[in-house]
C-alpha cells in the first residue's frame, strides 16, 4: 500500500523529528490548542518552539495568532520559572498574502516554510540549529517515511518516560533513616548529659560540637561547622527539625541518589553555619539541622526547575510558600537563626546545581556549579577571617 503524505504533513513530521530526536525538545500538552504543536527546552537558545499547520489566510489572523501566543507564553513563564521565553514558531501553511515582519514581535521569530528547504532562507535558524537542513537527507517518502519518523519519536519518548520512572520511583530512603537515627542518639546523649530532655544546657552544646564563633576564629574548631548541624537544644527543636527531614529527605535522595543527597545535606550545614558566623555578632550557641532541611528545599527548588513538568505545581503551590512561611516565622520568634536558614537554602541551591540533577544537567552546569560555591565559601571564610 502507498500512502502519500501532503506537504504539510512532510514538513511537520521532519521538524518534530528534529527537534525532538536531535535538539532533545519536549512536547508541551496544551487543552484546546489545534492544529499546532508546541516543544520546550529551558537550556535552548528558543525555549519555545511551535509548529503551526493551521491554515492562516490573511494579517488579521495572523495578529491574533500571535496575542493568543503571548498570552500562552505569559503563562508558560510562570510554569519554567524564566523572565524571558525566546520563542520560535515556524508556520507551514500561511496564506500567499500574509506579510511576517519579524522585527515587530518581541521574543518571538517567525519562520514561514513552504518546503522543508526553505529553512536555509533564515540565517538566524541556521545559526541556532546548524545541521538541520541534514534530515532533508533522508528521500524516504509516503507512509515508509511516516512510520519512519513515528518510530523514532515513539522511541525517543519511550526513552523519556523510562527515564523519569526511574528518578520518581520510590526507593528505600537508607540514608534519610541514618541521619535520623544519628541525630535520635545525639540528642539522647547530650540530654543524659544534662539530665534535661526538654531543654540543653549550653554547656552540653558546647562539649559536644555547638557553633561558636569565637572558637571558629580563634581556636579553629572547625568541627564545629558540622557537629553543630546534628545538636539539637531540646526535644521539641528535634522532632520539629525530624519531621521535617522525614517528610522532605526521602523524596531529595530518591531524587538525587544517595552519595549526591549526602553531598546536598551536609553542604547545607557547612553553608548556613558559614553565614552565621559572618552575620550573627556578639555572644551565641548554635546548633541544629534546619540549616540542612533549608538546604534540602534549595536543591528540591533546583531539581523541580529541571523537572518542572512534573512538579512545577507543587514547587509553586507547596515548597515556596512553605519556604516563606518558615523564614518568616524565624524573623519573629526569639531563638531562631534564620541565618543558618537562609544560608542553607542558598547552599543547598548551588550544591545541588554542583552534584547535578540525573539526566538533565550538562557537564557546563556541573562546573559553573562547583565555580559557583567555592565562590561563595571563600567569600564567607574571608568574611570570618578578616571581619
Amino acid at each position: 500500500m502507498n500512502i502519500v503524505l501532503n506537504k504539510t504533513d512532510e514538513i511537520v513530521m521532519r521538524l518534530l523529528h528534529y527537534f525532538i530526536i536531535e535538539q532533545n525538545y519536549n512536547p508541551v500538552v496544551l487543552h484546546g490548542a489545534k492544529d499546532e504543536i508546541w516543544l520546550e527546552k529551558s537550556d535552548g537558545d528558543y525555549k519555545i518552539i511551535r509548529i503551526v499547520s493551521n491554515y492562516i489566510h490573511n494579517n488579521e489572523q495572523l495578529n491574533f495568532d500571535l496575542y493568543r501566543t503571548k498570552q500562552i507564553i505569559k503563562k508558560i513563564k510562570k510554569k519554567m520559572f524564566l523572565f524571558k521565553v525566546p520563542t520560535l514558531s515556524i508556520f507551514v501553511n500561511l496564506g500567499d498574502s500574509v506579510e511576517i515582519k519579524n522585527d515587530s514581535y518581541e521574543f518571538i521569530d517567525l519562520v514561514n516554510l513552504k518546503d522543508f528547504n526553505d529553512i536555509k532562507d533564515y540565517k538566524k535558524i541556521i545559526n541556532n540549529f546548524p545541521n538541520i537542513l541534514e534530515v532533508e537527507q533522508d528521500k524516504t517518502e509516503g507512509i515508509e517515511l511516516f512510520l519512519k519518523l513515528t518510530n523514532d519519536i515513539n522511541k525517543k519518548n519511550k526513552e523519556e518516560n523510562d527515564k523519569a520512572e526511574q528518578i520518581f520511583s520510590k526507593k528505600k530512603p537508607i540514608i534519610t533513616y541514618g541521619l535520623l537515627i544519628i541525630n535520635f542518639v545525639i540528642f539522647l546523649l547530650t540530654a543524659l548529659d544534662c539530665n534535661n530532655f526538654f531543654e540543653i544546657s549550653t554547656n552540653t552544646l558546647y562539649r559536644f560540637g555547638g557553633l561558636v564563633k569565637i572558637d571558629l576564629t580563634f581556636n579553629l574548631d572547625l568541627f564545629r561547622i558540622i557537629s553543630s548541624g546534628f545538636l539539637h537544644a531540646g526535644l521539641i527543636h528535634l522532632l520539629f527539625n525530624m519531621y521535617a527531614l522525614y517528610v522532605i529527605g526521602p523524596q531529595l535522595e530518591s531524587f538525587f541518589g544517595k552519595i549526591k543527597y549526602i553531598i546536598i545535606y551536609l553542604g547545607s550545614i557547612i553553608f548556613g553555619n558559614l553565614m552565621t558566623l559572618v552575620l550573627l555578632d556578639g555572644n551565641y550557641i548554635s546548633c541544629g539541622a534546619s540549616g540542612a532541611i533549608f538546604g534540602l528545599l534549595g536543591a528540591l527548588i533546583y531539581f523541580g526547575y529541571h523537572y518542572r513538568v512534573y512538579l512545577s505545581d507543587v514547587i509553586k503551590s507547596q515548597i515556596i510558600p512553605l519556604i516563606i512561611i518558615n523564614l518568616l516565622l524565624g524573623i519573629f520568634l526569639n531563638g531562631v537563626n534564620i541565618v543558618a536558614h537562609v544560608g542553607g537554602l542558598i547552599g543547598g541551591f548551588l550544591v545541588a546545581k554542583a552534584v547535578g540533577v540525573k539526566y538533565k544537567s550538562s557537564k557546563a552546569d556541573i562546573i559553573n556549579g562547583v565555580i559557583m560555591c567555592i565562590i561563595f565559601m571563600a567569600f564567607l571564610l574571608f568574611m570570618i577571617v578578616n571581619y
